[in-house]
């Protein structure tokens, strides 16, 4: 049976720095690189703008945050006292958590967004965050608001929610990553199916270093996605040709 699986390679975190912001471009360049996803309430999402306009083959989407930097509303729900979002990935069950907040405050992300004179191609969010059940209906909302798929990590399917994917993985992260990732991967997936694989390639920069507990593993991944030779099994897809 010949296996063909559409493969979306999508780099998380572009705007956090410049040296992610040119780390992800250099692995859509020259590399297996499809898409990146930004944060824009960060110091280098102007940058990113600016490569964006630049690399016109690169997909970009948005990347929605509770999780870093400062919020693009006043959203006191979701702030500290200092301005910055209070939250970590690890605070699904917080109480306090006005959903209302979270959605003004992700469509104002989406709208920051475009008025940098860019349409996002799909939605992510930073940390997982709108994998979280109590978010779940909001994100549905906001895609279908936008018509913008998501970044499917879903066990079952979700009303209003378009799906950017059959599958994920997110296992191409941390230390243990190597070049024979992706021929592992073949065989997970289904044949005739779509997968994204989440990475975050970067260059280190001083801004990482100071703001990231994910740091040397990132040039780690940079070196393979601009290295990796792909199994003919997969075709790489640029956004909106799903």
């Amino acid at each position: 049976m010949i296996i063909l699986i559409d493969l979306i390679v999508n780099a998380d975190d572009f705007g956090l720095s410049r040296g992610v912001n040119h780390g992800i471009v250099d692995a859509h360049k020259y590399g297996i690189v499809t898409s990146t996803t930004m944060l824009v309430n960060m110091p280098g999402a102007s940058h990113a703008v600016e490569l964006a306009k630049a690399t016109p083959s690169l997909g970009v989407g948005i990347h929605l945050t509770l999780t870093c930097g400062r919020p693009i509303l006043h959203v006191p729900s979701l702030m500290n006292e200092d301005g910055f979002f209070r939250l970590s990935s690890r605070d699904q069950d917080d109480k306090q958590i006005d959903l209302d907040e979270v959605e003004r405050e992700w469509v104002a992300q989406i709208e920051k967004f475009a008025s940098f004179g860019l349409e996002p191609t799909h939605m992510d969010s930073h940390h997982h965050v709108h994998g979280w059940e109590i978010l779940q209906p909001i994100v549905a909302r906001v895609s279908q608001k936008y018509q913008l798929p998501v970044r499917n990590l879903f066990e079952h399917s979700i009303a209003g929610m378009i799906p950017l994917t059959d599958w994920i993985t997110c296992d191409f992260y941390g230390d243990h990553i190597d070049h024979q990732f992706f021929d592992r991967l073949i065989d997970h997936v289904e044949n005739d199916s779509s997968v994204e694989v989440m990475t975050h390639p970067a260059y280190m920069d001083a801004y990482l270093q100071a703001n990231s507990s994910y740091c040397e593993p990132r040039v780690k991944e940079l070196e393979i996605l601009t290295q990796v030779e792909l199994n003919h099994v997969f075709t790489l897809v640029q956004m909106g040709r799903l």
